[in-house]
């Protein structure tokens, strides 16, 4: 008999029952889960600073990564809106990754929320272009920008409008550029465009034509002008309050201009990529997306003008500038050395 009394002692254990007399250990009741809410944050360009989302600001900044509380979300193609998740109930407040914003956007700070209270919130991003015109942007220099070589005489010009109308909401993008023109004739041009358009952006491609001046092609780039110009088209830029986007000089057709044309120019934008360091300045780097975009020769009209094919290329390299964030900007860069304020 001691034997199964053991024995049911045993299964009575497995049972979770006490042998012995013995009562069942208490329970008690389940924590309840702690309630969560979803908060839809858009990410917009407050075009005139006062943090409010007005009736005519219609554009809409994607990919930036949106914090609230432990719970974060990108703002999305089109609508700017990040959907965060998981949000514990309280006062809170709206932040963003500074690393995944826009070269040149500024947050005007972080936004307090009370969740569950408010399930939208709208982030307001500015633009440091003084009174110049939004979402307008300046391509400007010779007959690369002017368009020639192109079978609609646009050049990039509406190829890039149509890449950032749709990513941003709102774009207009018009080109001045001067056949023919030297690097040191668009330092001497910049200013009147930048006064007469007033453009928030413009886009700097300049110093094709610097390789035909006899001290920069037999004493090389050292001797040329290019720099020093490049560097004051910059600086009228920032005195119209305009943000300047430098590109590299782009590649020649290698199967109908000189060898020793592209060698220059690939010595020429070192120098273009190390002043851009130095003045902390966004950088297209439009020779590198030449080049990565298949066998050159297929790109180009004649010996130095793009075709179709070509001018799609710089769109895109200049698409590509505008709008990627700071971490892609910074990765881009650290080749250069340089990073963006």
């Amino acid at each position: 008999m001691g034997h199964v009394r053991v024995l049911a002692c045993a299964v009575a254990v497995l049972g979770a029952t006490a042998c012995g007399g013995g009562g069942s250990t208490p329970v008690g009741p389940s924590t309840p889960p702690v309630p969560t809410y979803t908060v839809n944050a858009t990410v917009f360009y407050d075009e005139n600073a006062n943090g409010l989302l007005d009736p005519n600001e219609a554009v809409r900044v994607p990919n930036v990564d949106v914090v609230i509380g432990t719970g974060s979300g990108r703002s999305q193609p089109g609508t700017g809106v990040a959907t965060v998740t998981g949000i514990e109930e309280g006062a809170l407040t709206v932040n963003l990754r500074t690393e995944s914003i826009p070269a040149y956007f500024q947050p005007l700070g972080p936004t307090p929320i009370s969740v569950p209270a408010q399930a939208d919130v709208r982030i307001p991003l500015t633009l440091p272009i003084g009174n110049n015109k939004t979402n307008f942007y300046l391509g400007f220099g010779d007959s690369i920008t002017a368009g020639d070589g192109s079978s609609d005489g646009n050049g990039y010009g509406l190829r890039l409008q149509s890449l950032l109308g749709p990513h941003f909401g709102r774009a207009e993008v018009a080109r001045r550029g001067a056949p023919g023109q030297n690097s040191a004739g668009g330092l001497s041009r910049i200013r009147l465009w930048l006064a007469t358009f007033r453009p928030a952006y413009v886009l700097i491609l300049e110093g094709t034509n610097d390789w035909q001046d006899q001290t920069c092609q037999n004493q090389g780039p050292a001797a040329c002008f290019t720099i020093d110009s490049l560097s004051g088209m910059i600086d009228a830029a920032r005195d119209a309050e305009t943000l300047p986007v430098l590109a590299t000089i782009i590649p020649v057709n290698p199967a109908k201009a000189p060898e020793g044309r592209n060698l220059w120019l690939d010595d020429m934008n070192t120098r273009i990529k190390s002043m851009a360091q130095a003045k902390q300045v966004d950088l297209a780097d439009l020779n590198a997306d030449m080049k990565a975009a298949g066998t050159l020769s297929t790109l180009f009209y004649d010996d130095v003008h793009p075709n179709d094919a070509g001018y799609q290329v710089l769109a895109q390299g200049w698409f590509k500038a505008i709008t990627r964030s700071r971490s892609a900007a910074s990765s881009s860069r650290r080749h250069f050395g340089f990073r963006l304020p």
